[in-house]
């Protein structure tokens, strides 16, 4: 029996770029060194992507359960039976269906343990929308799933790390809901992260302020001084590494941010404008202080350019080892926790 880490895939919307981007990676056989990967959707609509693009070499291995995977091939566990109408480029209810469908098989195995990581492409936010899945997105949907008393969304890349205090929510309900306790929540979920799904010792967080100029000093807003300022004096008597708060336009601008291991932005815009910017073709979106992991590309559906085989698949791919890598991570941090001998060898070789 194989020890390679199970890396369960769902298709996201029909319509869109996802099972192109997917079949991009998996095409090459040397992802399958790395891991195991399992699709969750069905063989006649990934035939139907796989078309577009003119793929006739290309097939998944059809399985019906995750024990079943082939360590050396592309899986697919087909989650329904019908068939399903495709329309390239166009929001369907369709579309938000069958991407529900395959989220919550491929979470439901990852919950129950059969797989050891869920990378998720994109879905239609609108579309997906039912009795079923009432969320803004795929982050609130994990988190509820898996009972996360709390989590965080975080942009990950080589060159740069941001995490957000607020999500999916509109701009003028961002201040009433900034809070310390959200800050100092957010602070405590990514410095955890860090050190277990990145390996980074002492990390050092920037903390960007709400208002213009963070604030400058009151003149244009009092969020800085009584919630961000008092949230990072609790983080670092936590012992927490955290400093700020910053100037959000300067502080990206002036490059500061590659003086830190990880940038806390107030709201989604602050910290995924800039992070799009830097890193738009290999960041990755990971959903931390959960107890599974899940990674999926930074961009959408892509409806734009559906079906025209010009989907890059660079963010998707290195979702895929971004997740990898922080399975060995923990699977390492969780070797080294119940070895003293071996925690204390560690440290020392880290220091």
């Amino acid at each position: 029996m194989s020890d390679k880490i199970k890396v369960g895939i769902s298709i996201g919307d029909v319509n869109g770029i996802g099972l192109e981007v997917i079949i991009k990676t998996l095409m090459d056989s040397k992802i399958m060194d790395y891991c195991t990967p399992i699709v969750y959707g069905h063989t006649k609509v990934a035939s139907f992507h796989r078309k577009t693009m003119d793929l006739n070499e290309f097939n998944f291995n059809v399985i019906n359960s995750p024990e079943e995977a082939h360590n050396k091939r592309a899986n697919m566990i087909n989650c329904w039976e019908e068939d399903v109408r495709i329309e390239l480029g166009t929001s369907t209810p369709t579309g938000g269906k069958y991407a529900f469908i395959s989220l919550e098989r491929a979470l439901d195995d990852l919950i129950a343990g059969k797989t050891d990581a869920l990378v998720t492409a994109p879905i239609n936010k609108h579309n997906i929308q039912s009795d079923d899945f009432q969320f803004a997105g795929h982050t609130e949907y994990i988190q509820a799933k898996t009972n996360a008393e709390d989590s965080l969304m975080f942009l990950v890349s080589e060159d740069i790390r941001v995490g957000v205090v607020t999500g999916h929510i509109p701009v003028n309900e961002v201040p009433e809901k900034i809070s310390k306790e959200k800050i100092l929540s957010k602070l405590t979920l990514m410095n955890q992260s860090l050190k277990k799904d990145f390996w980074i010792q002492k990390p050092k967080i920037a903390v960007l302020g709400l208002n213009p100029h963070a604030g400058d000093m009151g003149l244009i807003g009092k969020e800085e001084l009584e919630i961000i300022i008092p949230a990072i004096a609790e983080a670092n008597a936590q012992g927490i590494f955290a400093f700020g708060p910053y100037a959000a336009d300067g502080f990206f601008a002036a490059h500061t941010y590659t003086q830190f291991d990880a940038v806390l932005a107030m709201y989604h815009d602050q910290g995924l404008i800039p992070f799009k910017q830097i890193a738009f073709h290999s960041g990755v979106n990971f959903t931390a202080g959960l107890p599974v992991v899940r990674t999926s590309p930074d961009h959408g559906t892509g409806y734009d350019i559906a079906g025209k085989n010009q989907a890059s698949a660079s963010s998707f791919r290195e979702a895929l080892f971004t997740a990898i890598k922080i399975v060995k991570c923990r699977r390492e941090s969780s070797e080294l926790s119940s070895n003293p001998l071996k925690l204390s060898k560690f440290s020392k070789d880290r220091d």
